[in-house]
C-alpha cells in the first residue's frame, strides 16, 4: 500500500543503476507534483508568516471579536499555530489536521454526511477517483474523509493553476497532496506538452498504488447538469499509447472509480447562478482576480444541508474511446445522486416529501434574487432529471 505522504514503493531492484526509474517524485514533475516530506517545514513557516493566512484564521476562530480588536487576537493566533506545527514534518501529519478540520467543518456547516462503496475498495491498489464537480476544494475532501474513514490512502488532487495565483494558496494545495493541471496555458504545443505530462504523472501514480481525484470536467457544473468531458478522458489515454496499449486495455489499467456527490444545499449557487445569468445577459463574464479563492472559502464555510458521496466498482468495461468512458462516468454519477429534499422540492416531486422539508427549500429560494430564481432551482431540479434517465441506461460491463 502506498503511503499518505506519497512515497514511492515501486520495485527498482531489477533495474540498471544507469537507468532513471521515473517516478512521481522524479524531477520531470517538480512543476506539477505536490510537496515531499523534505519540504512541508519550509512550506509550513511560509503559510504561517502569510498575514492573508492569519487573518483569515482568526477570523473564523473568533469570530464575534470587533475587527478593530483583531491586532490583539492575530499575535496569538499566530503564536499558537507556530507551537501547534512545529512538530508536524510530513504530509500524513498535515492531513491529519485537514481531517480534523474537515471533521469541524461536518460538524458546523452540514447536516451530515455519509458516504458509501469506499469499503468494497482495495487498500493495496491505486485508483483514479473521477467525480462530479461542485465545489472547488470540498469535491477531493469529502472523498479524502472517506478515504481517512475506510483506510485507504488519500487522493492526490488534481487542481487548476488558476487557484495558484497567491503563493500561499499554492502552498496550501501542494502541502494536501494537490498536483497541478496547467489551464491558463493557450499554445496548442505547449498544451499538449502539459496534458503529456499530466496523463503520465498520473498513470505513474496509480502503478505506484497511489489514489488520484481528478474532476469529470475542466471547472464546476454551475448549471448543476454534471457531464463528463471526453477531452478529460482523451488526456488519460496520452500516456497508455505512448506505451502502446489500445484505449480500453489501458484505462482497465487505471481502476477508474466513479464517484457521485450530491449536495442538499449548494452554498455558492446564487454565486453560480449570478455568472450565469451575466453571461447570458453580457455574452461573458469576468472574473475578479480573486474570486476562485472566494468560492473555496464560501464554499468550505456556507452552510450544505446533507452531503452523500457514493464510490462505484472500478470501471471494467470495453470502452473503445474517450466518449464511451465519459458516458458510463454520467451514468454511474446521474444514478447515484442522493435524493435530498431540495433537489425533490425543485423539480416539484412532493408527494413523499415532508412539508417541512418543501418549507425550507422554499424560505432558501425566497432569499435568491428575483432574476436568479429560475436558474437556482433548475440547478438543483436537473440532478433530478437526469438521475431519472440515467435509471434507463445500463452499464457496459
Amino acid at each position: 500500500m502506498s503511503n499518505l505522504d506519497g512515497s514511492n514503493q515501486q520495485n527498482t531492484e531489477n533495474t540498471p543503476k544507469d537507468v532513471e526509474v521515473v517516478t512521481t517524485e522524479s524531477s520531470k514533475f517538480d512543476d506539477i507534483r505536490h510537496y515531499r516530506n523534505d519540504e512541508v517545514p519550509n512550506a509550513i513557516q511560509s503559510i504561517l508568516n502569510n498575514d492573508q493566512v492569519i487573518s483569515g484564521i482568526s477570523g473564523y476562530m473568533f469570530k464575534r471579536v470587533p475587527k478593530f480588536l483583531s491586532f490583539i487576537v492575530k499575535p496569538f493566533v499566530k503564536a499558537v499555530l507556530k507551537k501547534k506545527f512545529a512538530k508536524v514534518k510530513t504530509i500524513r501529519e498535515v492531513q491529519e489536521y485537514v481531517a480534523q478540520f474537515m471533521n469541524g467543518i461536518i460538524r458546523d456547516t452540514t447536516d451530515g454526511f455519509t458516504y458509501s462503496g469506499f469499503d468494497k475498495l482495495d487498500k493495496n491498489k491505486g485508483y483514479l477517483f473521477i467525480s462530479n464537480h461542485r465545489d472547488i476544494s470540498l469535491d477531493p475532501a469529502f472523498i479524502n474523509m472517506a478515504c481517512f474513514a475506510e483506510d485507504l490512502d488519500t487522493v492526490k488532487i488534481a487542481i487548476g493553476d488558476n487557484l495558484l495565483r497567491m503563493p500561499v494558496a499554492t502552498d496550501l494545495m501542494k502541502l494536501n497532496k494537490s498536483f497541478i493541471v496547467k489551464r491558463s496555458i493557450s499554445s496548442p504545443k505547449e498544451k499538449l506538452k502539459a496534458f503529456s505530462e499530466l496523463s503520465e504523472y498520473i498513470g505513474l501514480a496509480i502503478k505506484e498504488n497511489h489514489n488520484v481525484w481528478i474532476a469529470e470536467r475542466e471547472g464546476r457544473a454551475k448549471d448543476g447538469n454534471d457531464i463528463a468531458e471526453a477531452a478529460i478522458m482523451k488526456m488519460f489515454y496520452i500516456y497508455g499509447k505512448k506505451q502502446g496499449f489500445s484505449f480500453k486495455d489501458y484505462i482497465k489499467q487505471l481502476n477508474i472509480v466513479p464517484v457521485s456527490i450530491t449536495y442538499e444545499y449548494d452554498p455558492r449557487d446564487i454565486q453560480k447562478a449570478r455568472e450565469l445569468y451575466e453571461s447570458a445577459q453580457n455574452g461573458e463574464y469576468i472574473k475578479s482576480e480573486f474570486e476562485d479563492i472566494e468560492s473555496i472559502v464560501g464554499g468550505i464555510t456556507g452552510y450544505k444541508g446533507h452531503v452523500h458521496i457514493s464510490a462505484g466498482a472500478p470501471l471494467c468495461g470495453d470502452y473503445e474511446n474517450a466518449q464511451e468512458l465519459a458516458d458510463e462516468i454520467d451514468r454511474y454519477v446521474h444514478k447515484h445522486y442522493r435524493m435530498f429534499p431540495s433537489i425533490l422540492a425543485a423539480a416539484n416531486v412532493t408527494e413523499n416529501l415532508d412539508p417541512k422539508d418543501k418549507e425550507k427549500f422554499e424560505k432558501h429560494m425566497a432569499e435568491v434574487p428575483q432574476e436568479l430564481k429560475e436558474i437556482v432551482r433548475s440547478m438543483y431540479a436537473k440532478a433530478y432529471e437526469n438521475n431519472q434517465k440515467a435509471q434507463t441506461i445500463q452499464a457496459k460491463h
